[in-house]
Order: structure tokens, then C-alpha cells, then sequence
């Protein structure tokens, strides 16, 4: 196939002005790299499109492509991982991992956890703040756990996220809100284990590949994943591979995860995280349906090194995955 990559290189957001934070989910040139030599030693064509805006430019000059491996993150907005399928749909060219819809539904964490809720999966109650008056009245017990609704990488995670009071809610979600200028996600907080569950397929094609532990190191910001943990996870963070035979909380957290991959009709490959409670039960906190592929450094090819499956297969798998719609087409 001839399979165009569309992506955001972060070094090309720096270079325009744009924050170490607000690029913090964009690429590397060797994610890119990695991508295109696996899909070359799978015996496939590739183009590198780039952004979203290079999409439309090049959809505009009559530019088709068989396949699209999409990655673009995009910058602006709930919608921003949603604009390249759009595009694509538009055209009716098949491309990897989740729909407009999907992606979408899943940037707006509180969406996502009213679906999975409805299902009966757990998650930690929770309320959606767009402005200081929603935080009045809210009748959860603390302690309390806020994050901006819809950020990646721990954007706006801190120690300070775990909130013990009133006044403190008050004073930290107004400062959250005037800062980014979206609303918050109020939950209540999780003191438990933290997992991130890797999943492979679609539908009832879809399983788990496997999951990672995050355990925060002596020297690494207390008691949270946050954006500077996350950033600094080489020396901060160990990612522990554990196992459901040997773990029960654990085989726990991935029939949640598998659930949740299901009832959000995510596609392809992708994570969905976890936390347990103060019981042990493993709790949804979010979905990711557009997970972070380079080779060494994300958690969905590191867990895949871990299972022994090389790089080059797991793109296969997404790409075998995603062809089964172009083929229905």
C-alpha cells in the first residue's frame, strides 16, 4: 500500500513560538523515523505528510494515499485529535486508530467517564467545573483530585492537584481555570495502584496486550503522575510489567480496560489508565486512544518489547487492523 503518516513534530511548534507545555504531546523526528521504517520493512510505500494543515494542503492539490497512519495530536481545542479523520472521512481514505467521534468523546474525560460509569465500570465520582460557580455545592468527600478536562502528558498535574478542602478547591481549580482556559475535571482521589493497560484491535477483534505499573521513585513528585514525572520518566518513574496470573488487582484492572477500550469503540491500539481505590478496585481515569508510538519512550511499544513483540509488528498489528475497514470499503 501506499500509507501516508500525518504527525506533529514538536520541534516545528517550538520553532514557531509555541511552549515546551502546550507541545508536550507532539513528536520526535525518531518517532517519525521509527514509524516509516517499519512500515518500509513491511513492504509498503510511505509519504510524509505531516500536520493537518500540510493534510489539507496536500488533499487540496489532488494528493491520495491508500492508507493514512495518523498521529497528529493537534493543538487547539477538544476537537484537535478529531481534524485529521475529519479530513480523511471527507475523502473517504481509510486511516489508523479512532473516528472523529471517538476521539473527540474521549478527549472530554468527563464524557468518557459518564459512558464507562453507565456500564458499570468503575470510576471515582466525579463533577465537570467550567467556571468558579460550578466548584459550590458539588457534595463529594475529600480528599478531591482536579485536572484540566481536556490536556494529555499530565498537563496541569501537580502534588497541588490533590485537593484537601474547600478552600483549597476554591483557590487551586480557579487558578486551573484561568490558566487554561477550558474547564475542569473535580473527581474524588484515587490513593491506590496506578496502571496503564495497552490494547490492541477493534471490537470484539480487541484485547490486552499487556500492563504497566507506574511507580513513582523517591525522587519523583508525590503521589501523582504529573506533567513533570511524566517529562522526566527516564529518571523519575519505573515502568513495572505485571502480570494478571500472578495478580489479581491486576487481572482486575485489565478487564476494566478491555471493557472500556469496547464501550468507547476505540480502534487499532491504544491505552486506557487506571488507579485503584482505597479497596483495591482498579478504576477508570481515562482513555487514550491515539497513544504516543516512539520505540523506546511510550508506554504501549515499551509493554510490547516487554511481551516480545518487536516494534515492526505492533505497527503491523495496527495496520492489519485498519486495513480490515479499507477492505470493508
Amino acid at each position: 500500500m501506499r500509507i501516508g503518516i500525518t504527525y506533529d513534530l514538536r520541534e516545528e511548534y517550538l520553532a514557531a513560538g509555541h511552549t515546551e507545555e502546550e507541545t508536550a504531546e507532539f513528536d520526535r523526528p525518531d518517532t517519525i523515523d521509527a514509524i516509516d521504517h517499519a512500515l518500509r520493512s513491511l513492504g509498503h510505500e510511505t509519504v510524509r505528510i505531516g500536520s493537518a494543515r500540510r493534510c489539507v494542503e496536500r488533499l487540496a492539490a489532488g494528493e491520495r494515499w491508500d492508507l493514512v497512519f495518523n498521529i497528529c495530536e493537534g493543538l487547539h481545542g477538544l476537537g484537535r485529535e478529531s481534524q485529521v479523520p475529519a479530513l480523511l472521512e471527507i475523502y473517504d481514505i481509510p486511516y489508523t486508530f479512532s473516528d472523529p467521534v471517538v476521539m473527540g468523546l474521549c478527549m472530554h474525560k468527563g464524557l468518557a467517564k459518564a459512558i464507562v460509569a453507565r456500564e458499570g465500570i468503575p470510576t471515582p465520582a466525579f463533577f465537570v467545573a467550567a467556571q468558579a460557580a460550578d466548584l459550590d455545592g458539588h457534595g463529594l468527600s475529600y480528599p478531591l483530585f482536579i485536572k484540566p478536562l481536556g490536556e494529555g502528558t499530565g498537563k496541569g498535574i501537580t502534588p497541588a492537584s490533590i485537593i484537601a478542602d474547600d478552600d483549597e478547591l476554591r483557590s487551586r481549580a480557579g487558578a486551573m481555570l484561568e490558566r487554561f482556559r477550558q474547564p475542569i475535571l473535580v473527581e474524588s482521589y484515587l490513593p491506590g495502584r496506578e496502571f496503564t493497560v495497552s490494547l490492541t484491535g477493534t471490537g470484539n477483534a480487541a484485547e490486552v496486550l499487556g500492563t504497566l505499573e507506574i511507580v513513582l521513585l523517591d525522587a519523583a513528585e508525590p503521589n501523582v503522575y504529573s506533567y513533570v514525572n511524566k517529562e522526566q520518566c527516564e529518571s523519575l518513574v519505573e515502568y513495572r510489567w505485571v502480570r494478571p496470573e500472578d495478580d489479581d488487582e491486576v487481572a482486575r484492572a485489565e478487564a476494566s480496560a478491555l471493557a472500556a477500550w469496547r464501550v468507547l469503540a476505540c480502534r487499532d491500539a491504544g491505552r486506557i489508565d487506571l488507579r485503584s481505590d482505597a479497596h483495591d478496585v482498579p478504576n477508570f481515569i481515562e482513555a487514550n486512544p491515539l497513544a504516543g508510538l516512539h520505540p523506546s519512550h511510550s508506554d504501549l511499544p515499551i509493554l510490547a518489547t516487554a511481551k516480545g513483540v518487536a516494534y515492526r509488528d505492533l505497527i503491523a498489528k495496527i495496520v492489519a487492523s485498519a486495513s480490515v475497514r479499507r477492505s470493508a470499503r
